[in-house]
């Protein structure tokens, strides 16, 4: 009996010790905007897209919804962020603590908006690879780490 409860207590270790745990990233970039001005809304095509979005990633459990402190970032995650009952968070692109973003991430599904020329060097902190600073985020529309 002792050599079965060592046995499984071992397994049970290994097993529990053992996994890997996920952590899924999904930048997007923000929405069409209405105006070139500093902070705009999304322009009704925006909205639209924004709403896509939010179809899109419908199977999708977010845990974190991260976007810049701009009203067309806000605006793209809100419907997302609405319908899996989460809060939008708020990150300065040009002040991330990756590593403590790592560790207060890990294990979830985090859904990040951000903007063409903030999110290519997001991703290459992320994975800490320098990659172009365009990355083609314009073109793929998604990055899924």
């Amino acid at each position: 009996m002792k050599k079965f409860l060592l046995l499984f207590t071992f397994l049970f270790l290994n097993i529990s010790f053992g996994q890997k745990i996920t952590t899924t990233y999904y930048f997007i970039r923000h929405a069409e905007k209405v105006d070139s001005s500093k902070n705009p809304d999304l322009s009704p095509r925006g909205m639209e897209r924004a709403e896509h979005w939010n179809k899109i990633f419908a199977e999708v459990d977010f845990d974190l919804v991260y976007t810049t402190d701009f009203k067309r970032t806000v605006q793209t995650a809100s419907p997302t962020a609405k319908a899996k009952k989460n809060t939008v968070k708020i990150y300065d692109p040009k002040n991330i603590a990756i590593e403590s973003f790592k560790k207060e991430t890990l294990g979830k599904k985090v859904l990040i908006v951000g903007h063409s020329n903030t999110i290519p060097n997001f991703v290459n902190q992320m994975i800490n690879e320098k990659h172009t600073k365009t990355l083609a985020i314009q073109r793929l529309g998604i990055f899924i780490l």
